[in-house]
């Protein structure tokens, strides 16, 4: 008789308590919006646990116990899935676009966002496509430009043009940097790996310095005394004013002041800002050392992995979900530009939440493998 295989319940447990945390302060970081939208205060708050955790978990409990084999067979339709609704947002029948940005699929009552589904089968794709590489050590894969990195630069391509065209920079710095590291996990040659940081470093040079808006947020940020306080400038100083007015022990749950009419996106780019004036440093910090705790079990998950495949897609994903966390932690403090970057599980957006917690599946279907 085989012995069961175990599931990580501590990452469970981690991901269990971002949950909870998400539900407290999204139900104070919504309720005036939502009251002053709709008139109903808890009107954002239960459609974010209806359509974005209650079926990110249905979505997580599927992918727990799927078969290894199932999900490799499912990788290449998720992919060209995800890549078909990314071309859909751009049909005017299918579009629904908000602040110049045409980034949701739209068909009746249903919206999501594409891209966020895109993370998830780009992460899974490109480690089924890097396990299939195996001349990595020979002298012509050595070659500063060689076949597997010229595949990886097509792979990349359409995405790349897709979410520039939305725009959605974010979400490519996102992506683009995950593949980095998966394939540098992979054991692509450090030339390579030097060739394709100095290539990121030029193309994001250029949509940022072509594009006026990008360039003033950048501005803004190198030099923070220049920026126009009640203009450009406006949002990041709000959330600097936010977090500091939490202090140590923070204002008390629900008794934020910046969230009535002050702090710009107060449900999902900043809802860190409304974590911390209400929670203050000490709780902020333990948030942070609860994607800490995320991101080093999930390397454990991805160290004990017993093929390739399953070793790329942990890594992938849990470098995707941290990153993406400490982005947007970063641009709350001033250490990054503000980018428009959710905070993973806690900001309001059901495509978001769906998506990493089929990520979080999959991590744990991994960990039963290890």
């Amino acid at each position: 008789m085989g012995i069961k295989p175990k599931i990580d319940y501590f990452l469970m447990g981690i991901v269990g308590f971002l949950l909870f945390l998400a539900i407290l302060v999204l139900a104070s970081a919504s309720a005036s919006l939502s009251q002053e939208k709709v008139g109903i205060s808890s009107y954002y708050l239960k459609h974010q646990i209806l359509f974005g955790i209650l079926p990110g978990l249905l979505s997580l409990l599927f992918f727990l116990k799927i078969k290894r084999e199932t999900l490799e067979k499912l990788i290449l339709p998720l992919f060209l899935v995800s890549l078909f609704f990314l071309i859909l947002v751009f049909v005017p029948f299918f579009q629904s676009s908000a602040k110049g940005a045409s980034r949701w699929f739209s068909f009746g009552p249903i919206t999501f966002q594409p891209s966020e589904l895109l993370k998830i089968s780009f992460i899974l794709y490109l480690a089924s496509w890097l396990k299939s590489r195996s001349d990595f050590s020979s002298k012509k894969e050595n070659r500063l430009l060689s076949k597997n990195l010229l595949v990886f630069l097509v792979i990349l391509l359409p995405i790349i043009i897709l979410l520039i065209k939305q725009p959605d920079l974010s979400t490519l710095v996102i992506i683009c940097i995950t593949a980095f590291l998966m394939y540098f996990l992979s054991g692509a040659p450090i030339k390579q790996i030097f060739l394709i940081l100095l290539m990121g470093a030029l193309i994001l040079s250029i949509f940022i310095f072509f594009a006026p808006y990008r360039l003033d947020r950048f501005l803004g940020f190198l030099n923070p005394e220049l920026a126009d306080s009640m203009g450009k400038g406006w949002h990041a100083r709000q959330i600097l004013i936010t977090i500091g007015s939490g202090g140590w022990k923070g204002l008390g749950l629900g008794l934020s002041r910046q969230k009535f009419g002050f702090l710009p996106e107060t449900m999902s780019d900043s809802i860190f800002a409304i974590y911390a004036e209400e929670l203050g440093f000490i709780i902020s910090a333990f948030l942070i050392f609860l994607f800490l705790l995320f991101l080093r079990q999930g390397f454990k998950i991805a160290n004990r992995a017993d093929n390739s495949f399953l070793k790329l897609a942990a890594f992938g994903i849990t470098c995707w979900i941290t990153l993406q966390a400490f982005l947007n932690i970063a641009g709350m403090v001033g250490i990054f530009p503000l980018a428009g970057i959710p905070l993973p599980f806690l900001s309001y957006g059901g495509s978001a939440t769906v998506a990493e917690l089929t990520g979080v599946g999959i991590l744990l279907n991994i960990s039963k493998k290890s």
